[in-house]
């Protein structure tokens, strides 16, 4: 079992803490999946092109690089809880202008906008709820990150079912994206309510509390990246991010032009992928406080590479169903396993900060590179890179190995 320290609050008040942190993980499965589930209609509505669309898709990126970027600052200026509300408003608001700009003044240009601050919005809110989270993780004393990453799998599931609903009762894009962003905005309000002070991540309330040391803790994050152990674990990250990112983004398709699957049927492996990630998450805490963090480690990454020769070279289409489960059940724990062992020693929030950023910088440039590969070589030898990438986690596993558990602060009172 991995060494965590000891609880330092209730059992009530971590149970709540976990809690809080489950929902918030799903808020941001549910706003992504809004997102997408009206794609079709918001394009038909928008009167736009493929390649518009993809111009559209590449605001709410770069607004997710800027919000990984900024999420550092933003956790040492204003502190982890309000830094979580003050993003998943960003995502309330995108959301609902997006909705104004696809069902109601019918703008690209103003979608455009709304998908950037909809980015910025999730890409900072990763970042934090994750700090949280591996937090949580340690006060509890067992391991319940992949719980939480299975959350937002739950949230994208029932997203998509909502929008599903939605269109086939012909509520509007603007109603929809509407209530989507109350739902969000007020969640994230009462959640956090259930999120500890803590004093490191400058959340104190106290008149006399320490907020003119933002810089110092700005700087302090900034000093991790010189630890070569992160580094590493941040390596493990980023095969695991491109192995689901890459899934999320090009297996369907993959399925169908490479394997010559039907659009359906393409669609069904897909949904194959992402099942077997969330088994994965739901499962894989108790194994990894059974058999240690690199063990764990080292068979994901041998059943992922398994999982992808198998999809990759697969001539029938039972070898490309049983690949596809060991590709997602490979890359469900590596991110976050991550993020647990990047929690351990000084300075935890600025370390799982640090990996968080390499983690989700991969999935934002691991499908591009991998659509830019596919024109030229085929997708299905494109995910060779992939393949590559997670033989590397593999042999970076032995970072992520736990460490003896440190005297832990007191927690400061409110």
């Amino acid at each position: 079992m991995s060494p965590h320290a000891p609880a330092l609050r209730p059992r009530t008040e971590l149970v709540a803490w976990r809690n809080a942190i489950f929902v918030i993980f799903t808020l941001s499965g549910l706003s992504i999946a809004t997102w997408a589930a009206r794609l079709p209609e918001i394009k038909q509505n928008l009167d736009v092109t493929t390649g518009s669309i993809g111009i559209l898709i590449l605001g709410m990126s770069a607004g997710s690089i800027l919000g990984l970027m900024a999420s550092a600052w933003l956790m040492a200026r204003f502190g982890a809880r309000t830094g979580m509300v003050f993003s998943l408003g960003c995502v309330a608001i995108g959301l609902a202008i997006i909705g104004i700009g696809a069902g109601v003044v019918f703008s690209p240009v103003l979608v455009f906008i709304g998908l950037a601050l909809f980015g910025f919005g999730n890409g900072s809110v990763d970042v934090m709820m994750n700090v949280e989270g591996a937090a949580a993780e340690t006060e509890l004393g067992k391991t319940v990150l992949p719980l939480m990453h299975a959350f937002f799998s739950v949230g994208t599931v029932i997203g998509a079912g909502i929008g599903a609903a939605a269109s086939a009762l012909g509520i509007g894009v603007v109603w929809h994206a509407a209530a989507m962003a109350a739902i969000v905005a007020l969640a994230v309000v009462v959640a956090v309510r259930y999120v500890p002070v803590r004093e490191d991540l400058g959340d104190s309330t106290q008149a006399h509390s320490h907020k003119q040391d933002w810089k110092a803790r700005l700087r302090s994050s900034l000093a991790v990246w010189a630890d070569l152990r992160l580094i590493l674990i941040g390596v493990i990250m980023l095969g695991m991010a491109f192995a689901e990112g890459s899934a999320n983004d090009w297996l369907a398709l993959a399925s169908v032009e490479g394997h010559g699957l039907t659009e359906p049927t393409g669609a069904l492996v897909f949904g194959v992928f992402v099942s077997a990630m969330t088994v994965g998450r739901v499962a894989g805490g108790p194994l990894i406080d059974r058999f240690g963090r690199v063990r764990v480690l080292q068979v994901s990454a041998v059943s992922a590479v398994v999982g992808l020769l198998a999809f990759i070279l697969g001539a029938d289409l039972w070898i490309v169903i049983g690949g596809t489960i060991l590709w997602g059940l490979g890359s469900a724990l590596g991110f976050p396993l991550g993020m647990s062992a990047a929690a351990e020693g000084a300075n935890a929030a600025a370390r799982v900060s640090a990996v968080a950023m390499i983690g989700y910088l991969a999935f934002l440039v691991g499908p591009p590179l991998i659509g830019l590969l596919g024109d030229q070589v085929g997708l299905l030898n494109a995910l060779f890179v992939v393949l590559v990438l997670v033989v590397l986690s593999g042999l970076a596993s032995p970072a992520a190995r736990e460490r003896k558990a440190e005297p832990a602060a007191p927690v400061p009172s409110a």
